[in-house]
């Protein structure tokens, strides 16, 4: 019996996305900047500019879209009234 591996597609946290568009968005615009420092020490520093621009975002996916699919069905608990009793006269 042959066991088949499936092809696991790789997922990327949406924070890593968002960092290389950002080290691809400085690095495309400080061009002028890369000629003064050279290659190595600017990447150093948009490598690190990137890092703090992103710090805020969150490393995992937002759960929350799975939230939402998933409707809760509230329990309705009956609730049994009892009739008030009649005023008795003393």
């Amino acid at each position: 019996m042959a066991t088949e591996k499936k092809a696991a597609k790789k997922v990327t946290p949406p924070a890593e996305n968002i960092l290389k568009t950002v080290t691809e968005q400085l690095t495309t615009s400080l061009t002028s900047l890369k000629e003064q420092l050279g290659e190595k020490e600017f990447n150093k520093r948009v490598k690190k500019a990137a890092k703090k621009l992103v710090a805020g975002i969150k490393k995992t996916a937002a759960k929350k879209a799975a939230k939402k699919t998933e409707k809760k069905v509230k329990k309705v608990i009956p609730v049994i009234k009892k009739a008030a009793k009649p005023a008795t006269k003393k």
